[in-house]
């Protein structure tokens, strides 16, 4: 049984370069779109099963990575972007026109403060790293996802080459856990 993970992987996983520079990110408008540049690569970029994340239509998940805050610039009709949710976490800043999440940001202390997530798919430029992995699977349960195919799902990105988690990758997890100790120490 196949389903509709995310467009990008319809038919496989392109690898990316790893020299590639960065690119631009555009959102659905089809006129005055908001446009962000980004002036490197992406690392850590791999399919999200959270409810936040912004997904294309009809896909279980979204592809989202990460670039350093300084590598990431709204270069076009910024004024058309606004947080999604003020409380949450990541603060993911989409565009009014066509609720396309552009980038999210972490103002608060935390371990991925510092970093930008972004879905490279809004870019026509080629050669970001491809996807990593597959995060948080068992969120898409709580989305309405039938639980008995949970497997399924996980059968598929495993066809992929991709490892799936319900949470982060184990390099994630343990750079959120280092951060969390270091934070108890000093308290």
């Amino acid at each position: 049984m196949s389903f509709p993970l995310h467009p990008s992987l319809v038919n496989g996983i392109t690898k990316g370069n790893p020299s590639f520079q960065g690119g631009v990110l555009k959102c659905k408008c089809s006129t005055s779109p908001v446009t962000v540049t980004l002036r490197s690569n992406v690392a850590h970029n791999h399919a999200c099963g959270c409810s936040k994340c912004w997904k294309p239509e009809g896909a279980l998940f979204s592809i989202v990575s990460v670039v350093p805050v300084d590598k990431l610039e709204v270069t076009a009709n910024g004024d058309k972007l606004a947080v999604v949710d003020p409380s949450a976490t990541i603060l993911r800043h989409a565009c009014t026109g066509c609720g396309v999440h552009l980038y999210g940001r972490i103002e608060k202390d935390h371990a991925f403060k510092g970093l930008d997530f972004v879905h490279t798919e809004l870019s026509d430029e080629k050669g970001w790293q491809e996807p990593q992995f597959a995060g948080f699977v068992t969120s898409i349960i709580e989305q309405g996802f039938d639980a008995r195919h949970i497997d399924d799902v996980r059968a598929q990105f495993e066809s992929l080459g991709l490892e799936s988690y319900d949470a982060l990758n184990p390099p994630l997890m343990n750079a959120i856990a280092a951060f969390t100790a270091a934070n108890e120490a000093k308290a």
